[in-house]
């Protein structure tokens, strides 16, 4: 079984959506299925049909969820120190073309989420930065044409 890395920050955030699909979610969609019964006629109950539509939703989230948390591997990136980018590691860049400043924390692709500026692992970016260190100028494929970018600042957190 391949592990998955993963922050403790992100792994927290998945066990926390799991709990609440398996302590509130799944019990209201078991009553709404009943309450949906209730009312007769299945094959024309709209009620029921979206009820059901929406238990197999939460239990297949929950399925994916728990394989998640059972192969996620917590790497601490506080334990990290240097200029080299490594996973956790929290880094500011500069677009050589438009001289715009981004930062972005490199984590698992299960917690990523580029509006927090969390960037996924397996990204082409995060791909590129790997093993570069502050100072170095990492050229990324991107659908317009290649982008240059600048590293500015490494740091652990």
């Amino acid at each position: 079984m391949q592990k998955t890395p993963m922050t403790a920050s992100g792994l927290q955030r998945l066990e926390d959506e799991l709990r609440h699909l398996k302590s509130s979610e799944r019990p209201a969609v078991i009553r709404a299925i009943a309450e949906a019964r209730e009312h007769g006629d299945l094959s024309e109950n709209a009620e029921y049909h979206a009820a059901r539509e929406r238990q197999s939703f939460i239990e297949g989230r929950v399925l994916e969820l728990e394989e998640i948390v059972s192969t996620a591997e917590v790497i601490d990136p506080s334990k990290f120190s240097g200029d080299q980018v490594k996973f956790g590691a929290r880094v500011t860049l500069i677009d050589e073309e438009t001289e715009k400043e981004v930062r972005y924390q490199i984590v698992g692709m299960y917690e990523a989420d580029i509006k927090q500026g969390l960037l996924s692992i397996s990204s082409p970016l995060a791909k590129s930065l790997i093993g570069k260190s502050l100072g170095d100028t990492v050229s990324v494929p991107a659908p317009g044409g290649d982008r240059s970018y600048e590293i500015t600042a490494v740091f652990y957190a």
